[in-house]
């Protein structure tokens, strides 16, 4: 399809979007609680009362939103964050993104005492900006910026701050109890509200990532090729930045530290339209809705009568689709955007 015109393109994206139109309906009707399926949908939309209502609206129904937002905000974050660094083994998860934005929660919550991610998502974008510029400036001192120094900085960085967090919850169970769930990569118990909330933070990064789209895929001609067109290189990648920043931070407020969603939708986003990064992050974000909205439907039921967090299942995923990618992608780039 990488040669094929924006009209089959769009023709796919639109039929990807509908598919996950329809995944999310379907999650509807999976989860904890017994509700007839001729009574979902009318709940969804407002109808039934009683416990039918409770389930549909106030539990199941914030918990899809939820996914659909924090899959297509770490799907985005990924594609860009592969560009802007040049490897494609690039995860905010991976880089310490997120981990720095979860420490940064746990903080909140430990010492300030903040109890919702509406009041605390102001710390996880704190957490995200500081863990970036610190996993750059350490691979800067031990490899001179190299994409795979970065990589392993961050995988570094990431198990020290989230065995912090870890360690911090321990030290006070009862008080972090509530967010024992979050930390595991839960999706389910969050309020529309912060749910709002969250999404005007994660718009944001995407309008940010957009716009940014076409100057950062021609950052991989080298910065002197993509000055030689016009392209300013620190203001794209000081956007990109941005962007990283405000969809890993309002994802992880949202849903705790997911893994892997961001290293893998990018690829499968570039193998349907090559190196062209504007529809990439379109592909990426579908297919990060969609498949983390799929680990948490997967969730839902894997363990019953119990529930596994989505993200557990991503990391089961993702831990093998890392190794192959890791096997594939070593000494390659991602390419420019033509």
């Amino acid at each position: 399809m990488r040669g094929d015109a924006p009209g089959a393109r769009a023709a796919v994206l639109l039929f990807g979007a509908v598919l996950l139109v329809l995944l999310a309906a379907g999650s509807l009707f999976v989860g904890a609680g017994d509700v007839a399926p001729d009574r979902v949908l009318p709940a969804a939309l407002g109808g039934g009362t009683g416990d039918t209502a409770t389930i549909v609206r106030e539990m199941r129904l914030p918990r899809t939103l939820n996914a659909l937002l924090v899959g297509a905000a770490l799907g985005v974050a990924g594609a860009v964050m592969q560009a802007l660094i040049g490897n494609p083994l690039a995860d905010p998860g991976l880089l310490g993104v997120n981990a720095g934005a979860g420490l940064a929660v746990v903080i909140a919550v430990g010492v300030v005492g903040l109890s919702s991610a509406d009041a605390y998502i102001g710390f996880a974008l704190l957490g995200a900006l500081v863990v970036s510029l610190f996993v750059y400036a350490l691979s800067l001192t031990v490899g001179r910026g190299s994409p795979f120094t970065i990589v392993l900085a961050g995988v570094a960085v990431t198990a020290v701050l989230t065995g912090v967090s870890t360690a911090l919850a321990v030290l006070d169970s009862a008080r972090f109890n509530a967010l024992r769930g979050w930390m595991s990569g839960d999706v389910a118990a969050r309020e529309l509200d912060a749910i709002g909330t969250g999404a005007l933070v994660i718009v944001l990064g995407v309008v940010v990532a957009f716009a940014v789209a076409r100057p950062l895929g021609q950052l991989a001609l080298g910065d002197d090729g993509a000055r030689g067109i016009g392209v300013r290189v620190g203001r794209t990648r000081l956007g990109a930045a941005i962007a990283v920043m405000l969809l890993a931070g309002g994802a992880t407020a949202l849903g705790g530290p997911i893994l892997f969603i961001g290293l893998m939708v990018p690829h499968l986003a570039r193998a349907l339209v090559g190196h062209r990064l504007g529809w990439a992050l379109a592909y990426s974000a579908v297919a990060g809705a969609a498949l983390l909205l799929l680990a948490d439907v997967i969730g839902r039921v894997v363990i019953p009568p119990g529930e596994a967090p989505a993200g557990l299942i991503t990391a089961v995923i993702g831990a093998p689709a890392l190794v192959a990618l890791a096997r594939g992608a070593t000494g390659r780039g991602v390419g420019a955007v033509r």
